[in-house]
């Protein structure tokens, strides 16, 4: 009998032991950021139109696109698609983070580009500049093929 009391201390000192408190904090979730100005950044190609909405050092806080509204095929191209792609964007980044005035980059040459810049001041939220990024080639590589004489 001492021999199993003596058993059921030192099991219990071990279970005491590893119970010790965990050292680690439980994370917080982060509030929402207040930016009052911000980018929009505008990708119109033939196939989509990508709307991305960033602070003025570039951190995104929302982006949509024709095709993650649900169109599909040869309907995500359309300035339809881009306007309600671009509205989504704008109702997300007005409601969760206060934006009201933006400067907007488009780049490319898809239907997307006006009816995106449209949507934005439908919205209510103030354009405070509005620049064509697109790259445009000038020089350029040699072209394929023999040379010409």
């Amino acid at each position: 009998m001492a021999e199993e009391d003596v058993k059921n201390t030192v099991v219990a000192e071990d279970a005491q032991v590893s119970e010790a408190p965990a050292t680690k904090k439980a994370k917080g979730k982060k509030g929402k950021r207040v930016v009052n100005a911000g980018q929009i950044h505008i990708q119109a190609t033939f196939n989509n139109t990508i709307i991305t909405i960033s602070d003025k050092n570039g951190g995104a806080l929302s982006a949509s696109s024709a095709g993650a509204n649900g169109f599909r095929g040869s309907k995500k191209g359309t300035a339809y698609a881009a306007q309600i792609a671009a509205e989504k964007a704008l109702e997300i980044a007005k409601r969760e983070h206060g934006l009201n005035s933006v400067d907007v980059y488009v780049n490319g040459i898809g239907l997307g580009r006006d009816s995106a810049i449209r949507a934005v001041s439908n919205v209510g939220i103030r354009i405070d500049s509005i620049t064509d990024v697109t790259p445009i080639a000038h020089g350029g590589v040699r072209p394929k093929g023999e040379r010409k004489p």
